[in-house]
């Protein structure tokens, strides 16, 4: 029994960014935990409309760009996070989505996600981080 194809049900894809080996394996691949953190950074990162084929997959965030983060902007974000990963993330439950401002003077706050992975019950946590007034 090869226990490289039975440790992987969560799923394996490829590392993202894309890394290529010449060689035994032309593209480096992730799985399990580490294919569903790559994966949620990928909904983050994605502008909706970015995907030609899926118009409607990614998250809201880079239409917050250069908003002032007060409660009502951070709670539109905190939904579009929420909405983003319930809709594109199934082996996930998003348990909590909290923000650290503490470096909101240079523009950048820390998305903080905590989640449980439903297929093995194991919790997992997340810090994006966002970059929402950029200092040209």
């Amino acid at each position: 029994m090869d226990t490289d194809k039975d440790s992987s049900f969560l799923g394996t894809g490829w590392a993202f960014p894309p890394v290529f080996h010449p060689g035994v394996s032309p593209i480096a691949m992730v799985s399990e935990e580490e294919d569903i953190r790559q994966s949620l950074c990928i909904i983050l990162s994605t502008h909706l409309g970015e995907r030609v084929m899926r118009p409607e997959f990614g998250s809201e965030l880079h239409n917050m760009v250069y908003h002032n983060m007060d409660l009502t902007a951070r709670t539109q974000l905190r939904a579009s996070v929420e909405n983003a990963i319930l809709h594109f993330e199934s082996r996930i439950t998003l348990t909590n989505v909290e923000f650290d401002v503490s470096e909101e003077r240079v523009g950048k706050m820390s998305i903080l996600l905590e989640y449980t992975i439903r297929l093995t019950n194991a919790r997992g946590n997340l810090v994006y981080p966002y970059y929402y007034d950029e200092h040209f």
